[in-house]
């Protein structure tokens, strides 16, 4: 009897081999940033500076994919022009309002509960997905597996700051980018059918960059200190955004929007091994919250991945 392989990008070990490349790079951005900022002399409390590295860090991340998809094709990657609208629409969800709002709400939230809104980004995604997009079926399989994964998160920042209320311009705006993000994903879900995931994500990160950048330079933000060093982070997390955003799109393309999201519990895990190793921290770290909390994210993982192969394809 013939049995039709599956594509390789729809092969579980695929998913999240490329899906933890992404989460380890993203994870890498959190202390690069601090650091790439702390190089270049931009104070965590100087927010246009802050978006005007952001800006550059994504136009520059655009101009990264699109080369690389070039040279991949031998050939300019363009898009049509029927789909510039798509390319706007992308920008706004995943880089300009996300980007926007999660400078801000950085800036005026505590770094442990502005993790733990942030990691809601994953539920978000999927609800999205199954109630707004209708792109697949909610099922208690995938309730129960970012409930699993969102407990890990919770526990592995359990060792910071959780008192103090909730502001607006802090973890409210930090929601709001994680909700941008959401619709992002959706987004790419669906326009990746019609376009080069890739060339979407190179054009949209342009636009979206010099959109940031142009919006911090009005507001007054400027690199006060330019340094070699600073420059090759900045280089560095423009690589960052621009590998891992695009494998991700890539991924949604050819999976259902909740089979990779829910790996989106990693980036906290690796955000904060990362941080503690990258900025010297090592010896402030919780092992043990940490492991257990990989163990639940992982199982969450497991949980999400399993559901039946008729309910994947949906």
């Amino acid at each position: 009897m013939n049995v039709q392989k599956r594509p390789l990008l729809t092969r579980t070990w695929c998913v999240c081999l490329l899906a933890m490349v992404c989460c380890a790079l993203w994870g890498s951005a959190i202390p690069c940033i601090k650091i790439g900022c702390r190089m270049l002399g931009i104070s965590s409390a100087d927010v246009p500076s802050e978006l005007l590295f952001a800006g550059l860090r994504f136009a520059l991340a655009g101009v990264i994919a699109l080369t690389a998809a070039s040279i991949a094709e031998r050939r300019p990657v363009r898009i049509k022009r029927s789909s510039l609208g798509m390319v706007v629409r992308l920008s706004l969800a995943q880089t300009i309002v996300q980007y926007a709002f999660f400078y801000i709400g950085v800036s005026h939230a505590s770094g442990v509960k502005g993790t733990i809104v942030n990691a809601s980004s994953t539920f978000l995604t999927i609800l999205v997905a199954t109630l707004v997009f209708r792109q697949e079926r909610m099922t208690t399989r995938k309730l129960a597996g970012c409930l699993i994964g969102f407990a890990g998160v919770v526990l592995v920042n359990l060792t910071g700051d959780l008192g103090g209320a909730m502001t607006l311009t802090g973890e409210g705006f930090i929601l709001v980018a994680s909700l941008s993000y959401a619709v992002s994903s959706s987004l790419i879900r669906i326009y990746s059918q019609r376009e080069n995931p890739v060339a979407l994500s190179g054009y949209q990160f342009v636009l979206g960059g010099l959109v940031l950048a142009g919006a911090g330079a009005c507001m007054g933000g400027r690199i006060p200190h330019i340094d070699p060093a600073g420059v090759g982070m900045l280089i560095y997390l423009a690589f960052v955004s621009g590998i891992a955003y695009s494998l991700w799109s890539v991924l949604l393309k050819y999976n259902p929007t909740s089979r990779v999201a829910i790996f989106g519990f990693m980036n906290p895990i690796f955000g904060v091994i990362l941080s503690s190793i990258l900025l010297g921290e090592a010896g402030t770290l919780p092992w043990q919250q940490t492991a257990v909390a990989l163990v639940l994210i992982t199982a969450g993982i497991v949980i999400v991945n399993r559901a039946p192969q008729t309910e994947r394809a949906k």
